[in-house]
């Protein structure tokens, strides 16, 4: 058995087709890499995949260069809605898309209550590149800032029973998330 396996890739197509969740799927170029997104406990591991699939749909958008994407509006509500759609939009407005393999790590839930829940996650851009939307071109510079980001979410469950992340903040270089 596999059970200890320390990766999980995104969540299957199968449950994304469920409450008429958007089909979302990534370039062959561009990797979600889940670690250790399952507790064992239901509530919090359905959690964790609706972030993993908000974070996926929010990626979509940004590689689509559409701030209209339907996984956005899908995943999100309130303020993170309007900060998802203001990043998809800097993405488009500097002209960049993106390649490579982003990380996502270390994720502790916390449910509130039964329609209430926070996530917090690492993630690690290292091997993951802009790249320009009319050429293609990939930039490869190393960048001056940390790849690392400490992600603070709040999730609302509404009536269809999806996980709606409401809130996010991240915060590049977070002492948290290194290494």
């Amino acid at each position: 058995a596999d059970a200890g396996s320390p990766s999980a890739a995104s969540p299957s197509a199968s449950a994304s087709d469920a409450a008429g969740r958007p089909h979302i799927t990534l370039p062959s170029d561009v990797t979600d890499k889940y670690e250790d997104w399952k507790t064992g406990d239901a509530t919090k591991d359905t959690v964790l995949a609706e972030t993993a699939r908000r974070i996926d749909a929010t990626n979509d958008a940004i590689l689509r260069g559409d701030a209209s994407a339907p996984g956005l509006t899908f995943y999100y509500r309130d303020k993170a809605l309007s900060d998802a759609v203001a990043w998809v939009q800097e993405y488009v407005k500097a002209n960049l898309s993106f390649t490579g393999t982003t990380r996502y790590y270390a994720p502790k839930v916390t449910l509130s209550n039964s329609t209430t829940a926070s996530v917090v996650y690492c993630s690690d851009e290292s091997k993951g590149f802009n790249k320009n939307r009319k050429t293609n071109k990939v930039d490869r510079t190393p960048s001056q800032d940390s790849p690392y980001v400490l992600y603070n979410t709040r999730l609302v469950k509404n009536k269809q029973g999806v996980w709606q992340t409401s809130n996010l903040i991240s915060k590049r270089g977070d002492k948290t998330c290194a290494g």
